[in-house]
This record gives C-alpha cells, sequence and structure tokens, in this order.
C-alpha cells in the first residue's frame, strides 16, 4: 500500500511531497501535502535559471498545483521558448485545465501499448 509521493530531481536532491502521516491543511485524498517543503525543493532546482535545451517534469498534478510558487514557475517555463516535457493530470483544477487548453501544447496520451514507443517518438522531435 502506498505511504507517499517521494520528489526527486535531476540535480540529486530528494523530499517527501506527500504522505498518509503528514499532518496538513493541505491535502490530496489521503495525504498531507508539504508545500512548504516542495517550494524549498522547487527553489534548489532553480529552473528559472536553466540553461538546458529541454525541462522535464513530472507532474502537474492537483499537489503539486496545491503551491503557488509552482503554479507560478510552469507559467512561465511554458511561455519560455525552452521545450517543456511534462506529465499532467488526467483531472484537475482550473490551472491543470488551462495547461490542457493552451493553443502551444499537445497532449499525447501514455497508454501500456504507447509508452515503449514514446521515447523513441520524443527522441526524435527533440
Amino acid at each position: 500500500m502506498r505511504k507517499g509521493f517521494e520528489l526527486a530531481g535531476f540535480n540529486g536532491g530528494r523530499r517527501v511531497l506527500s504522505h498518509v502521516d503528514i499532518q496538513s491543511p493541505n491535502r490530496v485524498g489521503k495525504y498531507g501535502v508539504d508545500v512548504p517543503g516542495f517550494e524549498r525543493f522547487l527553489d534548489e532546482l532553480n529552473l528559472q535559471d536553466v540553461n538546458s535545451g529541454l525541462i522535464l517534469i513530472d507532474e502537474i498534478g492537483k499537489m503539486e498545483c496545491l503551491s503557488r510558487k509552482f503554479t507560478e514557475l510552469m507559467a512561465k517555463l511554458l511561455d519560455s521558448s525552452t521545450p517543456v516535457i511534462a506529465t499532467i493530470a488526467k483531472k484537475g483544477g482550473s490551472f491543470i485545465e488551462r495547461i490542457k487548453h493552451r493553443e502551444d501544447v499537445e497532449i499525447i496520451e501514455v497508454t501500456a501499448i504507447s509508452r515503449d514507443q514514446l521515447l523513441r517518438e520524443l527522441t526524435h522531435r527533440f
């Protein structure tokens, strides 16, 4: 049985995002979400000054969207010239829906059949 979710950055940073034992006013289902800890994790990633040719985000979901810092950062990244590949919740609040309806966003549904070919397809694009 799942107890929580952990964040992991390409910089080697790790942090618990949510857990059944976290006492927080910010909750998604049975999980308490550590929004202040998540925002410190985002600061350590320094995504606003990234000099990468590509940004990978897993995921833009309900827990992450509890953070205003996260939603503002995602909006800036999506408005930038740097390509962003991200997973996004199938269902979610208004921020998630706004991203899905952007003209510059392409939604590719990942299924058990398509997931093995997806890496090859995305590698050719970027």
